[in-house]
């Protein structure tokens, strides 16, 4: 290990972190990393990369010197302030040598209607970004075309229950005598509610009053802030010649 990004790489593999992996967290592309892996680790990056992995800048830039931080002393760096830090709080990916890498990605479990194990997977970069905590996080998936053109049948969606409280014009989950509905709300005079459709040709509004949106059991489950886009309406395009028959002529 002669070079930085030797030891760079070596630290990735104790904390089995792939080099992508690293790039996203870091906000840079994997080509980025790869020339850290050749060059060496930037001067400028050198402080943060130390404290991310736990280990010491000079071990880092120069192979010399102890690899990790005593638990007594404080972290090198211009910008750790006169706080000591012990080894085990020192790093995000690293914090021992039996730890693993920092969360990138989240698990989110799915609505109970869909009576299912399986879960949804966001980048945890996405719910900080929405200020959405993971435990408020809820998935489910889009069943008929009441949103068809924004949201398709079978898309994939993710709820914020921590945001219950109706916004005109947003895209809510709710429960309607039990059954999950994906809706634009609007609050009405006197606690009432207005469901929309972005299809509304063939899903008219509904409207309720207070007293039906208790005795119909709406419940609104929170804020719908992400799904996935489908284009499930492929035109018509015919196939390529090329692709007819094996031979280049167009098979029968």
């Amino acid at each position: 290990m002669n070079t930085s990004g030797d030891r760079l790489r070596m630290l990735l593999r104790e904390v089995h972190l792939s080099a992508s992996d690293f790039a996203k967290n870091r906000d840079v592309t994997p080509q980025h990393v790869n020339n850290w892996f050749k060059r060496g680790v930037p001067l400028a990056r050198l402080d943060e990369i130390a404290e991310l992995l736990c280990v010491t800048s000079r071990w880092l830039r120069t192979g010399e010197g102890p690899k990790h931080p005593p638990t007594n002393l404080q972290l090198e760096g211009p910008n750790h302030g006169n706080s000591a830090a012990a080894r085990e709080d020192c790093g995000h990916y690293l914090c021992g040598p039996n730890s693993g890498p920092e969360k990138i990605d989240v698990e989110i479990p799915l609505h109970a209607s869909f009576n299912s194990q399986e879960s949804l997977r966001l980048s945890l970069r996405t719910l900080e970004q929405l200020n959405v905590t993971a435990d408020r996080a809820l998935g489910a998936y889009m069943v008929g075309n009441s949103m068809i053109d924004i949201i398709q049948d079978g898309a994939i969606l993710a709820i914020d229950r921590g945001r219950t409280q109706i916004i005109d014009g947003e895209i809510y989950a709710l429960e309607h005598h039990g059954m999950l509905r994906i809706k634009y709300l609007y609050n009405r005079p006197g606690g009432g509610l207005r469901m929309r459709s972005h299809n509304n040709s063939e899903h008219p509004d509904e409207f309720l009053t207070y007293d039906q949106r208790f005795e119909q059991n709406v419940h609104i489950l929170g804020w719908v802030f992400w799904w996935s886009t489908l284009n499930n309406r492929r035109p018509p395009v015919p196939l390529d010649e090329h692709l007819t028959g094996y031979d280049g002529s167009k098979s029968d």
